[in-house]
């Protein structure tokens, strides 16, 4: 997972994220901390969310307006059913994507490929 020691800031926006328990903003989590009495400046949180993004311990995605969203991330590799209107997120296995993207590959001759997959679409509840 981590390939470095986790500074204080990454550790204060993985201690949001937990409380969140779903996908939020890095603006709704600066917020967030500062409710909580935390001094920590908002690209400082973009930061800590980057470095928290490289490591694998947090998933990003796009909402369809372009905005990116955080949650703290298990470690199988997977891909998302987000509904449009609440925002609720399902993590999905992907066989038929991942076979799709090695062929793909394969066929122009790539290697080290990876990729992401989000599915827009309105939940059972909306």
């Amino acid at each position: 997972m981590a390939t470095n020691t986790m500074n204080k800031s990454e550790i204060k926006v993985i201690g949001v994220l937990e409380r969140v328990g779903g996908f939020a903003s890095a603006q709704e989590l600066y917020q967030l901390l500062q409710r909580g009495g935390e001094s920590i400046g908002l690209t400082t949180v973009y930061r800590a969310l980057q470095s928290l993004v490289s490591d694998k311990i947090v998933d990003q995605l796009r909402r369809e307006d372009g905005e990116a969203i955080y949650r703290l991330c298990g470690d199988n590799h997977h891909h998302h059913l987000v509904c449009k209107q609440c925002g609720s997120t399902v993590e999905i296995e992907g066989s038929a994507i991942e076979r799709w993207t090695k062929s793909i590959a394969e066929e122009h001759g790539f290697r080290e490929v990876g990729h992401t997959a989000e599915i827009f679409g309105i939940c059972p509840k909306c």
